[in-house]
């Protein structure tokens, strides 16, 4: 997809020199799956105390041993 944007040059060029990104478009990708990342550790822990595993690991780790 082709776009045209309007971006401040001194936060283009801050964002680059922490992330060694050497284009804008390499920038603006890094910058979107940063986004969408922290997005998705934002929801997962929305769920803490709100799951119960109730995982025994000893009975799991016997069973595998049998299924062998």
């Amino acid at each position: 997809m082709i776009t045209t944007l309007d971006l401040p040059d001194d936060l283009i060029e801050e964002a680059m020199s922490i992330t060694d990104v050497k284009n804008q478009t390499q920038l603006i990708i890094l910058a979107l799956q940063e986004l969408i990342k922290n997005n998705k550790i934002i929801q997962l822990k929305s769920f803490k105390g709100k799951v119960d595993l109730n995982i025994d690991l000893d009975t799991l780790r016997n069973r595998n041993e049998h299924s062998g």
